[in-house]
């Protein structure tokens, strides 16, 4: 049986286009652990592999082992590899305070209060709820 050439240029291009993917995706993970590593430092907030929060307390480099808190009066000794993610790193903890005071966002500040009424324009639009101010009760048009 003679095989068609065009077929063995196709499959030929599926297999070099799955293994350049393959290498793709190794330097991405290997550019991953890079940046995890390298964010490993006292003070960061971690999640393990397992579930666990807490904060770096210390990292031993020869031993492979990552002490941290975990609560008030725990800590755990654990092995480099079971961090799972860096929640929170310390350049991150330290950029949140202004003048000592930690920074706090209250996206509630824009809302209005409950009973607070909102002044609106005459042309803006009346809210969907509001069908006393369209003319009609169940909202729709009366014709």
């Amino acid at each position: 049986m003679a095989q068609n050439p065009t077929t063995l240029i196709f499959f030929g291009l599926i297999l070099v286009v799955l293994v350049l993917f393959m290498f793709r995706n190794g330097r991405k993970r290997q550019r991953d652990q890079l940046a995890l590593t390298q964010g490993l430092k006292p003070g960061a907030e971690i999640m393990t592999t397992f579930g666990v929060f807490g904060t770096i307390e210390s990292v031993d480099e020869t031993e492979n082992r990552i002490v941290i808190r975990t609560g008030p009066n725990s800590e755990l000794t654990i092995h480099r590899q079971a961090v799972g993610r860096i929640v929170t790193t310390t350049t991150d903890a330290a950029g949140t305070e202004l003048n000592g005071e930690p920074i706090v966002v209250d996206d509630a500040a824009a809302e209005p209060e409950f009973g607070e009424r909102v002044e609106r324009g005459h042309d803006a639009a009346p809210a969907d709820g509001d069908a006393a101010a369209r003319g009609t009760a169940s909202g729709r048009s009366a014709e």
